[in-house]
Parts: C-alpha cells; structure tokens; sequence
C-alpha cells in the first residue's frame, strides 16, 4: 500500500477508468497489464505525469440491450490502482503492474476531450480498504472449509497452485489473490469486489469454489499463471 495513501482526502477526485470485463483489482492486490489500444496508452501517459491512479472497472449490460456498444455502462464500484512498475516494449505496448489501494463508487462520468473515459470516484463507503489492520483472521473451520472446496475445484478444473504458498500466505492475501486469479466469470469477480468485508469476500469465494465444483462441467484443463 502507498504510504502517502492513508484517508481518503489523499485520493484523487477524479479518475481515469479502464473498463476491462473479468479482470480483478483488489486492495494491495497486484494486477499486471498489457496496454495496446492509443486511448490507454494515452491514458497511461497523462497518468505517468500525475496522479499514476487508474480505475480498474468492469462494464454492465445496457437496459433492454441498448446503449453503445464502445461505450458501455460502467458497474457501480470498480478499485482504484497505483502504476507501481512501468517499462515500454520495442512494439510500443506499456507493461504495468497496478497495485490496489482503494475501491470506489462510481459517480458521475465527465464530459472530457480525452479518448479515455473519466469518473467521480466516491472512496467513502470502502475508507477501511486504507487501513493497514483491515485485514481479517479465520477459524481453523474457516481454514480447512475454503482449502477443502478450493482443492475440489481446482481437481474439477485441472488446475494447479502452489500449496506450500497458499498454506503459509496470510488469510486475506490468500482469499484475495485467488479472487484476482481464478477464472471466475465477470458476474462473479464483480460480486468478490463487491463483498464489504474479507469475510463476506471469504464467505463469497468459498460459495463459488463449492458450486462451481459440485456443478460441474467439460471445460479443458488449463493451469494459473
């Protein structure tokens, strides 16, 4: 966590937002990006020189099917990340890592020149993300519950982690990472995100973990990254 990011008067008012259905930021999270598009790299330019904060959000559908389909709704709460690491290729794409800090509400969307979209971010109702005691501890039961509905499903889906690291991480890096990693569809990260507390994201990640494993399913097996 940034240190000079501590109350919410040290984030900024307004936001650039980089829509991008099923990806997950959570706070303190690490996301790594591969920016190509000249509206993102533009946003990534002025960001660079300010603020380094991006909006990670995910889109909605429009009422009735309508809307723009290059402008889509933006979901009510996406998380503010910082540009911790930068480095350009030879191609011209900007490799990132954003390093959450803060979910927010999104508010009012502003008219702007710029090719990349701007929102209001209301950070009040998720200040508890800025504390360094936020984080949450589980019961033995807890414990052996998610690790016992996460090996079910990655069985289920033919996937693979590293035990010796997930027994040892702390619960709410464990919860979050594997909320940011597993492929859970844009509906359900947005729920993870969405959760108030560690607990709630806990409780969250376990349910899908156990339906997704009891459902099942012929998807292929793949691996995490």
């Amino acid at each position: 966590m940034p240190v000079a990011y501590r109350k919410i008067d040290d984030l900024p008012l307004v936001i650039p937002v980089f829509p991008l259905d099923g990806a997950l930021l959570l706070p303190g999270g690490q996301l790594p990006l591969n920016i190509f598009e000249p509206r993102y790299l533009n946003m990534l330019d002025d960001a660079m020189s300010g603020e380094r904060m991006i909006g990670m959000i995910q889109t909605r559908p429009s009422p009735g099917g309508k809307g723009d389909p290059q402008r889509p709704a933006l979901a009510p709460v996406g998380c503010a990340g910082r540009v911790t690491s930068f480095a350009e290729t030879s191609d011209g794409r900007y490799l990132i890592t954003l390093t959450g800090v803060c979910r927010f509400r999104t508010g009012e969307e502003l008219p702007v020149r710029t090719p990349y979209r701007q929102v209001r971010a209301d950070f009040a109702p998720y200040q508890a993300d800025l504390r360094e005691d936020a984080a949450g501890t589980r019961t033995a039961s807890e414990i052996d519950r998610l690790m016992i509905a996460l090996r079910r499903y990655l069985d289920h889906r033919g996937l693979a982690i590293d035990w010796s690291d997930a027994e040892a991480a702390p619960s709410d890096a464990l919860i979050n990472s594997l909320a940011m990693a597993l492929p859970f569809d844009p509906m359900e990260k947005q729920a993870l995100l969405e959760a108030e507390t560690i607990f709630e994201r806990k409780a969250t990640l376990t349910a899908l973990l156990e339906i997704d494993a009891a459902a099942g399913d012929d998807d292929e097996p793949t691996s995490i990254q």
